[in-house]
């Protein structure tokens, strides 16, 4: 038994010791036979990169070329798409020692190297003493300090590579090629989506576009890619040692909702958009591609005036004058209204053409994750021709935790047509109305809300008194 233990011990280190000391396989980019790549909006990429390599039977190591610079060492995974009993692997590396002039030179303090002048003559041996803060070399036993002329090396040093490379030992049972599947995470790819929506003349119906906006960082591009982005909040953990990158390149593709655009489906507690089409996501760029198109999208403006919660805590001997009024958009994202798809999170952009035709913009805000079948909301601004007022006209200390507010809302309308106004007034504590001129609503636990017309060029002045214990 000792004897058969002995044997096999010796047998794999002869294997392993050949192994090591043969060239190791390399795997480029040319070998791809198919791209995927998942990208979440939170600057996280998922890439299944499937090639055809020769492996020999038994052992051997492979280094796998053109990966994301950005990759996540920790989350790669390499498996046969032929039989997956075949492959199994021994060791994995990232190699990430990347060649550069100053890390050339660094392995070569010490050794031989020659100098030749800017203008060609004939090159003379030194040795490299150091690269510290300058370059120091020995010649002809003289040392001399950054030395004009140009460096020669007589070969890249084994243990620096052009560009990051994963390196397997792998052990490998299959006579024939394998086709296998490396899939890692990767940071420094991100994607966002953008809409654009352009209003009709009396504020009723929208046209809608959404862009899909797919910024590329990770240090590798993805030639002819199977696209799908993930829309949701999904957990990480924060990892340090992020990069930048500040070249920016633009590609556009319009592409309307047909087999060729963006198909969604429900995935876990996230949606999936898949492009019906393979793209090419170059290193360093930015790429926008279509996500829907909707036309006469109902909608209905609000302008809504906003009281606070303050306001009804200390005695105020002045009026709040000349508040601003905002001006809201409500979209209902329900199929009968030409949408009804789940809507990733993004910045929407609004236009409206002038009375000559041109078309401006009025207003942008940013949206969260929206389901179908509920309400867009989008902020526009303030109005310009509609201000409110308020008036404390009365505060009083009834007991220790109770007390009562009297307040007069005036809203003012300078436009040429009549105007809706809310007016949401939060009211802190258990609160129940004395009085009021105008009917309300209670719309939440500690809301009030009153809807009124306003003429144009007129005015509408509201009381109520409350009570309030807390």
């Amino acid at each position: 038994m000792k004897r058969i233990i002995l044997f096999l011990v010796v047998s794999f280190l002869v294997v392993a010791g050949a192994c090591s000391a043969a060239a190791p396989l390399k795997s480029t980019i040319d070998d791809q036979e198919q791209i995927y790549i998942t990208i979440y909006n939170n600057n996280l990429g998922l890439v299944k990169d499937i090639r055809e390599i020769y492996l020999p039977r038994g052992i051997s190591e492979l280094q796998f070329m053109d990966v994301a610079q950005k990759i996540n060492p920790t989350t790669v995974h390499i498996k046969s798409l032929i039989e997956p009993d075949s492959l199994s692997v021994l060791e994995q590396n990232y190699e990430y020692d990347l060649l550069n002039p100053a890390k050339l030179l660094d392995k070569y303090v010490g050794q031989k190297v020659k100098l030749v002048g800017y203008s060609g003559e004939e090159g003379y041996d030194a040795i490299l003493l150091s690269t510290n803060q300058g370059y120091i070399y020995k010649i002809n036993d003289e040392i001399h300090i950054n030395p004009g002329g140009r460096v020669i090396l007589p070969k890249i040093p084994e243990n620096l590579i052009a560009k990051p490379t994963l390196v397997w030992m792998l052990n490998n049972t299959l006579r024939s090629k394998q086709k296998v599947e490396a899939s890692y995470l990767t940071d420094g790819i991100n994607w966002k989506a953008d809409y654009v929506a352009i209003l009709n003349k009396d504020d009723t119906k929208a046209d809608l576009t959404g862009w899909v906006t797919i910024d590329n960082k990770s240090g590798a591009g993805y030639k002819d890619a199977t696209i799908q982005l993930i829309a949701g909040d999904v957990n990480r953990v924060t990892d340090e040692g992020k990069y930048d990158r500040s070249r920016i390149m633009m590609e556009k593709a319009s592409v309307g909702m047909d087999s060729l655009g963006f198909a969604e489906k429900a995935f876990f507690e996230y949606h999936i958009y898949t492009l019906g089409r393979k793209s090419t996501i170059k290193e360093n760029q930015t790429k926008q591609i279509s996500l829907l198109e909707a036309s006469d999208i109902p909608i209905k403006k609000n302008l809504i005036f906003y009281g606070a919660e303050y306001y009804y805590r200390n005695r105020y001997g002045e009026p709040i004058s000349n508040q601003k009024v905002g001006v809201y958009i409500d979209i209902e994202n329900k199929k009968e209204n030409n949408l009804g798809m789940p809507f990733p999170k993004g910045i929407v952009r609004v236009y409206k053409e002038d009375h000559e035709g041109r078309l401006q913009f009025v207003g942008e805000d940013r949206i969260d994750h929206t389901p179908k079948d509920e309400t867009i909301e989008i902020k526009m601004g303030e109005a310009f021709d509609v201000v409110g007022e308020r008036t404390q006209m009365d505060w009083k200390k009834i007991a220790s935790n109770v007390y009562e507010a009297e307040w007069e809302i005036s809203i003012r309308n300078h436009k040429e047509e009549d105007a809706e106004v809310q007016i949401i007034e939060p009211i802190p504590g258990d609160w129940t109305i004395l009085k009021s001129s105008h009917k309300y609503e209670k719309i939440e636990a500690h809301t009030l809300k009153y809807t009124v017309k306003v003429p144009k060029d007129g005015e509408v002045k509201i009381t109520y008194r409350v009570r309030m214990t807390w």
